[in-house]
């Protein structure tokens, strides 16, 4: 019976090519897309859970409570070795620091090769709890003694051209020889680790001061604590415990922490803690699932526009003794047939496109993540599904229809489905459509909005620059004597980093003036030389600059700090003490600049103090003039390598920097551009295949209006006036629906766009023009042809 079923529906479709080709491309590019989106959310769902005992292993977070709450993805330094020696609810506790921009110097070939690499230093115990396999396959890491290292097989072919170089040696920083004991097998892309070098902890004072003590004063983000709990621990006790933490090791800050445990398992899905926020996993199912729904809109609208053609075929079935239950698994055998060639081509649109959707989430996915049970399983489900949704409802209309009424030709197109059900998918589909073009401008407007924004200081024509720590004061004035005599460069600052970025900022406790305590809120520290303002463009609206001192005794404060500490006037600040970072800073302000964006529009400006500390920096900033701007780094680049012929030379512009801030938007904007492409793609298809048919049963109709005088311009009226007004009804339903989802969506940012009326205007109008352009073809095909010969058709 089945195979009948399946021959018969293979006759019929083949019948009908043309809707046939449609209902075929418009699933397969809803299947493409789930594919996809599959893919994408398999990858983000498999983050470290390869590890023995996962379900045990917990990162140990910070919640800080001062004038607002924070979340730290750290602990206190000091915090691993209290865990793990006066409580007993864990196995093992380790701490990895991670440090980026280290210079590496290897032997490779009687040549000696440079690189420049993130590096962690890590206690011996990390490779216990995690488990990172050795290339001979077993975990006996060994990192106890001081100048060792583990690296990946990835590291040792780039610095040694093989993967067998234990023993071997290499230098960190120019400075320290380092040995290796164990070679890694290379990191599952699936990891919360980012680098591939690891070195004793026993190192980390050389190069980390502060996480490499015993101190509870600060938190650094740079250290992460990990520890595998015994089985069975009850997690809410634990957290209760720790409260006495702070009490014993922080009574006098107003920096109250709470320490918490966060599960492994969920560290890639806590935005709180930097990780993913896992509403957008929410948002790429539910936008794969209306794009397989539109596909579906489709093929029921066609399916049911071709009923009433059917209607005599079902009638003869009926009379020869076909019952309802036969036409109802006919039709369903037919939606089965068209599914199985989608899910096949849609399978291959998938493999087609994934290279460049990897390139878009920098992500490494390929054809061997779909090689295994569950994707097969997810295959079948998403036919069996689409399937039965798309072929039930007609083949439940077709099925009741009443033979002698079909044999008779007495039957309306309400008794084959009707006209009210095709609009109501209709306008399903194009209040989908016009959601996802509004959400995309408004995407699109908040990403421009925070890039071209005036961020309070200049980021155009900004080279960034990084120098060695140990740089000493009168070579780094030397230095920017002679960068400054270069013609395109129209001044230098030395400082820890940028006015703003991600990785600018750096946050401390404060004592103002005469007041008794601290207070509540932290400040954040610029460290910049005299030019530092200059350079940047910051304004001045209050005071002076600092003068040029070896010792940070003036500082500049931004006009938010006199907000915070309720001040009627910056000017009340000029000349009064601060005490800043636990009392290792004491100087006077000097002058009051104007509020800048030190971190990206997720956050509120906070208050700043920019002071000279010769060993605080880390980085040049030139402002250049950009006419000759090659020549220009390139006599950078040569007085830099002059005076550091040891160190990898590497600049960045700054206002890439800032726009890297907006890297995961910028990438949800190109998703969402292109899934509104594919949802507007999808119903063009069905309106293709809907207006092909509703030409057909009117071109009788048609050819009498011309008779009768119609013109081309009232044909096609005609046919566009019903399709506009089921888009503005669509547009009613979109419009609330879209302001809240991207209501919701801009309340994650401090500073943002407003939500203007004519964006959803526009989205109607382009879905409008796009239907327009989609059926004015096959209209404007029969309102230009003769009438005689429309009036002939049968």
């Amino acid at each position: 019976m089945f195979k009948n079923y399946i021959r018969i529906a293979w006759r019929n479709l083949v019948k009908r090519k043309v809707f046939t080709a449609i209902n075929i491309l418009g699933l397969a590019i809803g299947f493409g897309s789930s594919v996809l989106i599959y893919l994408f959310l398999s990858y983000h769902l498999s983050f470290d859970n390869f590890h023995a005992n996962s379900d045990r292993i917990y990162r140990m977070v910070t919640e800080e409570h001062r004038d607002f709450v924070g979340y730290d993805p750290s602990v206190p330094p000091a915090f691993a070795k209290t865990f793990r020696e006066d409580y007993d609810y864990a196995e093992k506790v380790a701490k990895i620091v991670f440090q980026d921009g280290f210079v590496l110097d290897s032997e490779k070939n009687g040549e000696v090769d440079k690189f420049k690499q993130s590096v962690a230093f890590v206690e011996e115990d990390f490779f216990k709890i995690f488990n990172y396999p050795l290339l001979d396959g077993s975990n006996n890491v060994s990192l106890s003694a001081p100048n060792t290292a583990i690296i990946t097989e990835n590291i040792a072919q780039k610095m040694y051209g093989k993967t067998a170089v234990v023993g071997e040696t290499f230098i960190l920083e120019n400075d320290k020889a380092i040995q290796i004991t164990g070679v890694l097998k290379n990191l599952p892309k699936t990891t919360f680790l980012n680098t591939e070098v690891f070195i004793s902890f026993q190192n980390l004072k050389d190069f980390f001061e502060f996480a490499a003590t015993e101190n509870w004063n600060g938190i650094t983000t740079n250290l992460e604590c990990f520890s595998l709990l015994k089985p069975n621990q009850n997690i809410d006790h634990i957290e209760t415990a720790l409260l006495e933490l702070p009490k014993k090791h922080r009574p006098k800050t107003k920096n109250k922490h709470i320490y918490k445990l966060q599960p492994l398992s969920i560290m890639h899905f806590d935005p709180l803690y930097g990780g993913l926020d896992p509403v957008l996993l929410w948002v790429f199912g539910i936008i794969g699932l209306f794009l397989v729904v539109i596909a579906c809109i489709n093929f029921i609208n066609i399916s049911t526009a071709q009923a009433f053609y059917r209607s005599k075929e079902i009638g003869v079935r009926k009379v020869l003794g076909s019952f309802k239950h036969h036409l109802f698994w006919q039709f369903l055998s037919e939606t089965f047939v068209i599914s199985l060639f989608a899910i096949l081509i849609g399978l291959g649109l998938a493999i087609l496109f994934l290279p460049s959707f990897n390139d878009l989430f920098q992500i490494e996915l390929s054809i061997a993540h779909l090689l295994n049970i569950r994707f097969l399983g997810f295959l079948i489900l998403v036919l069996s599904l689409v399937s039965f949704l798309s072929g039930s409802y007609p083949g439940i209309l077709m099925s009741r229809i009443v033979p002698v009424l079909a044999l008779k030709g007495k039957l309306s197109h309400n008794d084959t489905g009707g006209n009210t059900t095709r609009k109501i998918l209709v306008v399903a589909q194009f209040a989908i459509s016009i959601t996802l073009i509004a959400a995309t401008l408004i995407i699109s407007r908040q990403i421009d909005y925070a890039i071209n924004t005036d961020l309070g200081f200049d980021k155009e024509s900004i080279v960034m620059v990084d120098i060695p720590e140990e740089i000493e004061p009168v070579q780094l004035q030397g230095l920017k004597e002679r960068f400054n005599q270069i013609p395109g460069v129209q001044s230098t600052t030395a400082c820890l980093s940028s006015p703003g970025g991600a990785d600018s900022n750096w946050g401390t406790n404060l004592k103002y003036h005469n007041r008794p305590e601290r207070e509540e809120f932290n400040i954040g520290i610029k460290a910049g030389d005299v030019d530092f303002i200059n350079t940047f463009e910051i304004p001045l609206v209050a005071g002076r600059n600092f003068f040029k001192n070896d010792s940070l005794s003036e500082v500049l404060v931004n006009e938010k700090l006199a907000q915070k500490l309720g001040l009627a006037s910056s000017e009340e600040l000029l000349g009064k003490k601060i005490d800043a970072n636990g009392g290792g800073v004491k100087a006077t302000i000097v002058g009051v600049v104007k509020d800048f964006h030190s971190s990206d529009f997720t956050e509120d400006i906070i208050p700043i103090f920019i002071g000279a500390k010769n060993n605080w920096y880390s980085e040049l900033a030139f402002k250049i003039n950009m006419h000759d701007t090659k020549s220009t780094l390139n006599q950078i680049e040569k007085v830099w390598t002059d005076a550091f012929s040891n160190y990898i030379y590497e600049y960045h512009f700054l206002d890439e920097r800032v726009a890297q801030q907006y890297e995961a938007e910028q990438r949800y904007l190109s998703l969402s551009k292109v899934f509104s492409a594919l949802a507007i793609l999808i119903g063009c298809l069905g309106l293709y295949g809907l207006i092909l048919f509703f030409v057909g049963q009117r071109t009788k109709e048609i050819g009498i209006r011309k008779v009768l005088g119609s013109n081309v311009g009232n044909i096609l009226a005609l046919f566009t006036a019903d399709f506009f007004k089921l888009i503005l009804i669509a547009g009613v339903f979109a419009t609330p629906i879209a302001w809240y989802l991207m209501e919701q969506w801009l309340q994650g940012y401090t500073y943002r766009t407003e939500i203007h009326w004519w964006v959803f205007a526009f989205a109607i109008l382009s879905i409008m023009v796009i239907t327009l352009l989609t059926i004015s073809y096959q209209t404007l095909k029969v309102a230009v042809a003769s009438p005689v010969k429309s009036l002939r058709t049968e």
